[in-house]
């Protein structure tokens, strides 16, 4: 019986190389224990890595090609999924981004990408090392990536931006208090730009609150609306226009029910205060 998995390769970078991988290994016989043993690894690793659960080291990719002779091919997938850093759907969506003449987003337990400090991504990508989820060098490229978002913000003509964030996006203390802190004050500055309007979703708001995950709303210059939200494995764009209806009342909604802008900068500068 043939492996499905054989025939529909996944469009994930990660999963690639762990289908190449799979499939190289089964044409020769070998179990997962005989290629470890043969490049130096564990068969616990081979394991992750075939189903796409680790991240792939470029000695790795070299390692694979010298025990199967394929000259190159492993090392050609792992550079795919080196400038692959981020969720599948979110370079479609970076693009849309860039173009966009406004952005509304809501954001819940971390601050907004087009927000955050080197710093405060740098704790969070580090993290995401540490976990085996990504490469130092994926981090590095998320940080460098995330840097040329913000441009968005400086533009000419620039681009309307209003975002709420969720109350815990403020009492998070990613990276450290002089990390935290630093986030907190660049919020503060950002403020004070006449296309950005920032404003706190409290707490209070409960069972009130209308999103379950972040979403983005962009109003491109063709007068198209589209959207973006994410889960733990995948982002995507949203184009159904009975969706974005619901998105863009749900999103008046909330605007309506958080804090006005002066008292979401009272809040940040309070909860800067007792940060320190």
């Amino acid at each position: 019986m043939v492996d499905q998995r054989e025939i529909d390769v996944p469009s994930s970078p990660s999963l690639r190389f762990g289908a190449e991988l799979r499939r190289s290994r089964r044409a020769r016989g070998w179990s997962q224990s005989k290629l470890g043993a043969r490049m130096g690894y564990s068969n616990g690793l081979v394991s992750y890595v075939e189903r796409g659960k680790k991240a792939v080291t470029h000695n790795f990719a070299v390692k694979s090609d010298e025990v199967f002779g394929t000259g190159g091919l492993f090392q050609e997938l792992w550079r795919q999924l080196a400038h692959s850093s981020f969720l599948e759907g979110f370079d479609e969506f970076v693009e849309a981004e860039a173009r966009c003449v406004r952005l509304r987003a809501y954001e819940m337990d971390v601050v907004l990408g087009i927000f955050m400090t080197p710093e405060y991504l740098g704790a969070l990508e580090r993290a995401n090392v540490q976990r085996g989820r990504i490469t130092r060098e994926q981090a590095d490229d998320r940080v460098a990536r995330n840097a040329q978002r913000q441009q968005i913000l400086h533009r000419d003509p620039s681009a309307a931006v209003h975002a709420v964030l969720d109350e815990s996006c403020l009492r998070r203390p990613i990276g450290g208090t002089k990390v935290m802190d630093a986030q907190l004050a660049h919020l503060e500055g950002l403020t004070d730009l006449p296309n950005v309007t920032l404003q706190i979703a409290p707490f209070e708001l409960a069972e009130a609150r209308p999103f379950a995950h972040p979403i983005v709303l962009l109003n491109m210059p063709n007068n198209v609306t589209l959207g973006y939200s994410e889960t733990q494995a995948r982002g995507y764009v949203e184009r159904s226009r009975t969706t974005l209806a619901a998105w863009e009342c749900d999103y008046d909604r909330l605007q309506v029910e958080s804090l006005s802008t002066a008292a979401s900068l009272t809040m940040i500068r309070t909860v800067r205060r007792d940060l320190r």
